[in-house]
């Protein structure tokens, strides 16, 4: 029995099938996202219908209406021009250092130059993932790089070192304390409530003396070092030695403290290595006051200051809510709770004019680093509610593996559960941020001009009084804060989708 095979050959050419339809590039893209339903036909129409609306008007004002080139406000009038006129950019280029620097003196703005161009430089590095040595960069950014920050903007040198700083925060809280107390228990009330007051003043006035028992061999070392020719390098030293002999002993002594030894003997040789450099030991450069601040430096100072602050304050704070220790979750909660009650406008009027009649009469804050301090708290305080729906996201079988594995409480925090929360909050820590920088415009209240405070002020120059410059003022700006709002937007998704990439395998 045989097979039979039968093959089978086309005799007619085959009838051209249609293209395939484009699903990648533009016209994918519009197929897919604009074009694929009536609803999102309609949609898409009267979206472009509205940008044309708003963004021709917009670029017609900003670039083909405008002038760019004059000397007073004469430059901006139609009368003059012989045309309609738009944005007056001659205004923001008349305008356009004290938009940058504020009051600053005009012979030190080298300084903000400066720490611009070293914030930059330190921040650059932290942002790109491959960069070499993270943990010694970070080390600069978030610790040396707001100190010399400081001196390069407000200038001013040092007296003394850790140990007069200790002796003197120690000896004025003391005091404080002690003059409470005595004003507390010589209080005139007559009955009950009298008897509760003067033992409660006995009782804080007990404390302020304990305060200055503590304080006393660390007030007797300051005056001893008062003796010596240069008090700064040997309150240096002694703090030096102290500080280094600690992280010996405490990371294990003649077996495994060296490395801490040599990393702090590098500290504090970095730290007496600036002091020369700036001239702290000489007074330093010439004083600043903050007054003297303003626009886009104190927007940075400012905004930047809130974000770097209020992170510690609210991861600290989220982990204290969590607590079995009823005290701490107690404190946290109120503290949460009582900031977040508040509006900022309050918070920044307490700031600047309430808190300077709480503290003691010879111990004074800077108006801008109490506005920063009350920033840091507010912020915080937000955060802290957001790091914590990121701890309640973690699986609960994560820090039991790491007990597991014998980790303790903190290591586990530290490595495992907190880097794992700040992952899954990212879009609303960033958000919480951008909310933040544009909110420093706030600080106008308190009399500090910031980048808008200082646009604010500039319209009150009569020789660039013109229909156009304050919009072209507020475009300006706007241009500005969208820069960075954007900026952070970006690369907060940048840094999501590399943190999330095990979740898109």
């Amino acid at each position: 029995m045989t097979e039979q095979t039968a093959s089978f050959v086309r005799q007619q050419i085959a009838e051209p099938r249609r293209a395939p339809v484009r699903t990648t590039g533009v016209i994918g893209f519009a197929r897919e996202r604009l074009f694929n339903s009536p609803l999102n036909i309609m949609i898409t129409l009267i979206g472009a219908a509205l940008l044309w609306l708003i963004l021709v008007p917009a670029v017609k004002f900003l670039f083909v209406d405008a002038v760019w080139q004059g000397s007073d406000r004469n430059a901006c009038l139609e009368a003059n021009a012989g045309r309609v006129v738009g944005a007056c950019w001659p205004f923001v280029q008349a305008k356009f250092d004290q938009f940058i620097y504020g009051f600053y003196p005009e012979d030190q703005r080298w300084r903000v130059n400066l720490t611009f161009a070293l914030g930059a430089l330190l921040l650059l590095p932290l942002l790109i993932p491959r960069a070499p040595a993270k943990a010694l960069n970070s080390g600069l950014f978030f610790a040396a790089y707001p100190v010399i920050g400081f001196f390069l903007l407000r200038g001013g040198g040092l007296k003394g070192f850790a140990i007069h700083w200790l002796a003197d925060l120690g000896s004025g809280l003391a005091s404080s304390f002690q003059d409470a107390g005595a004003r507390l228990a010589s209080t005139a009330i007559v009955g009950p409530l009298g008897q509760g007051l003067s033992f409660v003043g006995r009782l804080v006035g007990w404390i302020g003396d304990g305060l200055a028992i503590l304080i006393w061999p660390v007030e007797w070392l300051r005056d001893y070092i008062e003796r010596f020719p240069s008090p700064l390098w040997t309150d240096l030293a002694a703090t030096a030695i102290i500080v280094s002999l600690l992280m010996f002993f405490l990371t294990g002594g003649f077996r495994n403290g060296w490395r801490a030894l040599f990393k702090s003997i590098a500290i504090f040789a970095g730290i007496a290595a600036v002091i020369v450099v700036m001239g702290l030991d000489k007074g330093g450069l010439p004083i600043v006051d903050t007054r003297s601040w303003g626009g886009l430096l104190v927007t940075l100072v400012v905004s930047v200051t809130g974000i770097v602050a209020s992170m510690p304050v609210g991861m600290i704070l989220a982990l204290g809510r969590r607590s079995t220790i009823p005290l701490i979750r107690v404190f946290s909660i109120a503290f949460i709770e009582f900031w977040r009650g508040v509006p900022l406008i309050t918070v920044l009027f307490f700031a600047t004019y309430m808190l300077p009649l709480f503290l003691p009469g010879n111990f004074t804050v800077d108006g801008l680093v109490r506005v920063l301090i009350g920033i840091a708290l507010f912020a915080g305080a937000y955060n802290a509610e957001v790091i914590r729906g990121g701890l309640q996201a973690v699986p609960r079988g994560q820090a039991e593996a790491a007990s597991a594995l014998g980790l303790s409480y903190w290591k586990t925090t530290g490595l495992i559960v907190m880097p794992q929360a700040l992952r899954n909050v990212i879009p609303a820590l960033v958000n919480s941020f951008i909310a933040l920088f544009k909110d420093t415009t706030l600080v106008l209240i308190v009399a500090i001009f910031d980048l808008l405070g200082q646009l604010r002020a500039s319209f009150a120059d009569p020789n660039w009084a013109t229909p156009t410059t304050l919009f072209t003022g507020f475009a300006f700006t706007g241009m500005i804060y969208f820069v960075f709002c954007f900026g952070m937007s970006r690369y907060s998704l940048f840094v999501e989708r590399r943190l999330n990439v095990h979740k898109n395998v």
